[in-house]
């Protein structure tokens, strides 16, 4: 009876042991064993076996792509801007043993790496070239922390930044900046165009300036033809000055007497004297002593 009791136990035993050493990986994992502490090997998806009590699996090491989420973080660009930018990462492991043994915790490694690369970029660049690179930053971003994450058995699939934008103190300054900049222009467009309607005016007055002296040029110049006219069909000296002189003193007259201001217009009862009364002394100055 005793000796059926301790075969019965030396069964369980043996069943006990060989669950133990019977392990199933499924797909998409990989299982990395330790053998009396120290690393043996990696167990691959499907059926494996292992010695029980020698051999133990350390961690169990998932291969499909893994997503990190990047906390969002402040970021003080170089020109003193502040900015919240945050991002997602796409990695996968590649090497089970390194990402066990080559630091303590790989996600927690990256995901601290990525920030602290990001931080470093941003820095680098002003505001406006952070905010309109996003793309630039991305790929910087991949190039600088590939290398790190190798040696730790894990790919960077892709670094995708999620957001980058100024802080609410660093949005209502840059309102303000843009409503003063609307202002100014506002400003300089009125400005240039009061300046434009000046030159116009300018422009138009020395127009007016420029054909009222050809006019009066005209004027002269037909006033002079017409004396010299006058002369030479009359034959007498003083007959041409005293005609036009009479003709001019007879339209101001009436230019005076089309003005409302004027209440009467006294001609002079023998005309051709007082003319010739006027242009006497201009004669008689001219007169040889």
């Amino acid at each position: 009876m005793e000796m059926l009791n301790v075969l019965v136990v030396l069964a369980i035993v043996v069943v006990i042991t060989l669950y133990q050493g019977i392990k199933i990986v499924p797909q998409g994992e990989e299982w990395v064993v330790e053998k009396l502490g120290r690393f043996s090997r990696t167990l691959q998806p499907g059926l494996n076996f292992i010695v029980p009590f020698i051999e133990r699996v350390r961690q169990r090491v998932s291969t499909r792509d893994i997503i990190l989420d990047i906390p969002q973080q402040e970021v003080i660009t170089r020109d003193n801007a502040v900015i919240l930018t945050n991002a997602i990462a796409f990695i996968r492991v590649t090497n089970p043993r390194d990402a066990i043994y080559g630091v303590e915790n790989f996600r927690l490694a990256i995901v601290n790496l990525v920030m602290t690369t990001l931080r470093s970029i941003i820095g680098e660049m002003k505001l406006d070239e952070a905010l309109s690179n996003r793309e630039q930053i991305k790929v910087r971003l991949k190039d600088q922390i590939i290398d790190d994450v190798a040696d730790w058995g894990v790919t960077v699939k892709s670094v995708e930044i999620q957001d980058i934008s100024p802080s609410k103190s660093m949005q209502a300054s840059m309102e303000r900046q843009a409503a003063a900049e609307r202002e100014r222009r506002a400003i300089e467009t009125t400005a240039e165009g009061n300046k434009n309607a000046m030159i116009l005016e300018a422009q138009g007055k020395l127009e007016a300036a420029k054909k009222e002296a050809q006019a009066q040029i005209a004027l002269a110049n037909a006033s002079a033809k017409a004396i010299e006219m006058i002369d030479q069909s009359m034959k007498e000296k003083e007959l041409p000055a005293m005609f036009l002189l009479g003709d001019r003193y007879i339209d101001t007259l009436e230019k005076l007497g089309e003005s409302g201001n004027a209440k009467f217009i006294v001609y002079p009862a023998d005309l051709r004297e007082a003319i010739k009364g006027m242009l006497g002394g201009a004669f008689s100055n001219k007169a040889p002593r």
